[in-house]
């Protein structure tokens, strides 16, 4: 069984910076791709990056294209999200996430880790 636990989430000021890490146990193997996703409160959840433990494919949501850097650890089998000049519409929670499919839908992720907060203050 694999299981994803994310840590790293916390409260930070426009403009500050935060990491958050996804730590995968398990057998990984059928969760060849790994992305992050968000929800703010009464929004859907929508896509924020993704990567494959090879490295490759790397792929960002257009709102966070150019502050977040996804990257991975395969030693370690963690996956982090790098977010630099966060925004108060940034706030939400996010989760971290595995998929056999080079995608970017939330409903082609079938692994999922129980989520952190992030909230920016203005």
């Amino acid at each position: 069984q694999v299981q994803l636990i994310e840590s790293g989430g916390g409260l930070v000021q426009a403009g500050g910076s935060l990491r958050l890490s996804c730590a995968a146990s398990g057998r990984t193997i059928f969760a060849s791709v790994m992305g992050w996703f968000r929800q703010a409160p009464g929004k859907e959840r929508e896509f924020v990056a993704r990567i494959r433990w090879s490295g490759g494919n790397i792929y960002y949501a257009d709102s966070v294209k150019g502050r977040f850097t996804i990257s991975r650890d395969s030693v370690r089998n963690t996956v982090y999200l790098q977010m630099n000049s966060l925004k108060p519409e940034d706030t939400a929670v996010y989760y971290c996430a595995g998929s056999s499919v080079i995608a970017v839908d939330v409903n082609d992720f079938g692994l999922w880790g129980q989520g952190t907060q992030v909230t920016v203050s203005s």
